[in-house]
């Protein structure tokens, strides 16, 4: 699994709130999550850091949900956050921030499951652009 953050495309104040934009890769091969039991996989990119208000910040960038073995290969190359990475607050500036590539694993019947891997980290800049 690779997840690469590819550039920040800006860091605004936004509404009283720090919101950076940016844009990702994804090249994931979920195949050998797929079994009988298995209906479909929601799978997501997790921002995780950490800030003086909060010891953990948790923000889902992008979504998509994979329900055949064929659309199991997840590749995705430059492409920019469905959702904004946007602090509560304004403690975004000079924070590393770790990406995850996410997938839950919803079956025909039974628990759920939830698995993850790490992708690769960077650090937002200091000041806005």
């Amino acid at each position: 699994m690779k997840l690469e953050m590819e550039e920040l495309l800006s860091l605004k104040s936004h509404g009283g709130v720090d919101r950076a934009l940016l844009s990702f890769d994804v090249d994931a091969d979920l195949l050998p999550t797929f079994h009988w039991n298995l209906k479909q996989l929601f799978v997501f990119v997790l921002a995780e850091y950490v800030s003086e208000t909060n010891s953990l910040n948790q923000i889902i960038l992008w979504d998509k949900i994979v329900e055949t073995e064929k659309d199991a290969r997840v590749r995705v190359n430059n492409k920019y956050i469905k959702y904004a990475l946007v602090d509560q607050t304004n403690e975004l500036r000079n924070t590393t921030v770790n990406l995850y590539l996410v997938w839950d694993q919803m079956p025909v019947t039974g628990r759920l499951f939830m698995d993850r891997g790490f992708g690769s980290n960077f650090t937002l800049p200091s000041s806005y652009r």
